[in-house]
């Protein structure tokens, strides 16, 4: 007998990092898969598990940042391997780096990174996602000690070694994100990442030469301090996460944490910013 799931089509805006804090708040209530779409994200949740108030505990609903509406059907079991092909395509970066899925066809790039994303979690279609796997194109990253925190799907960090960093650690503070982490490190057959399930606590005695931080602002401007303190001299580190309008503050609070800034990428009003220390 199928399962009977209950679907809530969700339209955000700001469509990041509004997308991305809901997906997080309603897997807490136990909403298990997600599709994002051109407006918003599909969820869904099994019946059985579904009641009436299930969005009351949701508090990016009541936030006066974001405007979210919704609607709700109930559906037959989903075959989310469809879902996915239907809403993940292949992306090429620069001309030299594909990220496909295993049911894409192969590119003839000099890096291909295969990710299949669990939950639909970041793989690369995203502007900041986009815009960072260009700066770890054009920076040399040979040898170095790289953190990515934040990591997704970790497809930053695999495009890293790819890159020849020596030592990788991929952290995330969500356990799908975890878990997606490790079978897409297994899948690309990286050797030199270690996945984390943690949030900035975790640095706390750790080196980094280089660490890629793409999250959003609010975490970003709070876990800057430990971001700096965790760079060795002459580090670089790259952020994204956040808009146009927020670079002046970034930028100000890296300044005085001694971290100069070298450049950054625009994308649709999203921005990736590189710093050294």
């Amino acid at each position: 007998m199928s399962q009977i799931y209950i679907e809530y089509n969700f339209t955000v805006s700001p469509l990041q990092p509004g997308t991305e804090i809901l997906i997080a708040q309603l897997g807490l209530v136990n909403f298990e898969s997600f599709v994002e779409t051109e407006k918003g994200v599909k969820a869904y949740i099994q019946k059985p598990d579904w009641m009436e108030s299930i969005l009351e505990d949701v508090q990016i609903l009541s936030s006066e940042e974001f405007k979210i509406s919704h609607t709700k059907s109930e559906i037959a079991q989903v075959n989310w391997n469809a879902e996915w092909e239907n809403n993940f395509h292949p992306i090429e970066v620069n001309g030299e780096c594909a990220v496909r899925a295993p049911f894409h066809k192969p590119f003839n790039t000099t890096y291909e990174i295969v990710i299949e994303p669990k939950m639909s979690f970041g793989t690369g279609h995203h502007e900041t996602t986009y815009m960072m796997l260009q700066h770890i194109l054009e920076n040399d990253f040979r040898d170095k000690s790289v953190l990515d925190m934040g990591c997704g799907t970790a497809v930053l960090a695999i495009l890293t070694e790819m890159r020849g960093a020596s030592t990788i650690d991929a952290v995330d503070i969500d356990e799908w994100c975890f878990e997606n982490s490790i079978e897409n490190v297994e899948r690309n057959k990286c050797s030199t990442i270690s996945v984390y399930q943690s949030d900035a606590s975790i640095l706390s005695d750790k080196k980094y030469d280089s660490i890629i931080a793409n999250i959003n602002r609010n975490i970003l401007l709070q876990d800057m301090e430990t971001y700096r303190n965790c760079l060795n001299k002459k580090g670089e580190l790259y952020l994204s996460g956040f808009y146009k309008e927020d670079l002046p503050l970034i930028n100000e609070t890296c300044t005085k944490l001694g971290l100069t800034f070298v450049t950054n990428k625009e994308k649709n009003n999203w921005i990736a910013a590189k710093f050294v220390l």
